[in-house]
């Protein structure tokens, strides 16, 4: 037989009769009107097929049958309580989860971290570095921030942040020891150092192997930080990151950015975090200041 108990908001009603007594005074303890909790009464006792109170001109009498339900009432009434303290505590404790490259994590973006945090000092946080692009939507972080060439899953939560180009560098002792070239068809000749993190071919060392052979790239480095240094400090020629080597007066760029490296900058939010109030308001906080370091 099929069971006709559906509502189980009405229980709360039960509960606050029997204790009561009656329906005005339980309508008090929960701020509903008189009318409303004798309808939701009426309601339960139809969905039971039993009558729950007896009705008297002092107020509702608990049945028999009532009586005999309390405990199980009482149980439901403390499973919400738990159901709910559960879920304040996971959604409070749990700390928002940033996945990025190490590049990412630089003095000023903590900085914003630092300061989001003195307002919002319940919030946590948990730092991701890696390379590897992380599945949002399955929970393995909540914000990501991303170098992409293709267009994000249309379901994440999207903020751009800056448009990444690259070009080839080299330092001002590397140009004196030999002249720096113009142009991707003059790259043969030089030696060259990459940023490879992985066994996972990167397009810039793959758009580079299209002019020069394997033989004149003497270094690869798992970090960009080490990569920019490498080239900095002779090494090599490499490419870089427009916007971060214009810091480091020691490097010289060698011919216009490439626009086949051209990559977008983006903050991706998976949708579920982004329903949890401190990780919005982390985005609306976060996104605009770290955009602004690019500009």
């Amino acid at each position: 037989m099929k069971n006709a108990f559906r509502d189980w908001s009405n229980v709360r009603y039960f509960l606050a009769v029997f204790r009561e007594g009656s329906t005005l005074a339980a309508s008090r303890i929960l701020g509903a009107a008189q009318p409303t909790v004798a309808r939701r009464i009426d309601a339960l006792e139809r969905e039971l097929g039993a009558v729950l109170f007896e009705r008297e001109t002092r107020g509702f009498r608990p049945t028999a049958l009532a009586r005999a339900l309390l405990p199980q009432a009482e149980a439901i009434e403390e499973a919400a309580r738990a159901f709910a303290g559960k879920a304040k505590d996971l959604t409070h404790a749990r700390p928002i989860r940033i996945t990025a490259p190490g590049a990412n994590f630089t003095p000023r973006m903590q900085r914003f971290i630092y300061e989001f945090t003195l307002s919002n000092p319940n919030v946590g946080f948990e730092f991701i570095q890696t390379t590897k692009i992380l599945d949002l939507a399955a929970g393995e972080a909540d914000v990501a921030l991303r170098l992409t060439t293709t267009s994000p899953d249309p379901d994440l939560i999207c903020r751009r942040i800056s448009t990444a180009r690259y070009a080839v560098y080299g330092s001002r002792a590397y140009a004196a020891e030999k002249r720096l070239p113009t142009s991707e068809a003059d790259l043969r000749g030089h030696r060259f150092v990459v940023y490879r993190p992985d066994a996972t071919p990167r397009p810039n060392e793959a758009w580079l192997l299209q002019f020069v052979t394997k033989d004149q790239i003497v270094g690869a480095f798992a970090e960009f930080s080490l990569l920019q240094a490498a080239v900095s400090s002779g090494q090599g020629l490499g490419i870089l990151n427009v916007k971060q080597s214009e810091t480091d007066d020691n490097l010289v760029r060698c011919f216009d950015p490439v626009e086949d490296l051209t990559q977008e900058h983006l903050l991706l939010v998976a949708p579920e975090a982004y329903r949890r109030p401190e990780v919005k308001k982390f985005v609306s906080f976060f996104a605009p200041r770290y955009a602004a370091i690019f500009k």
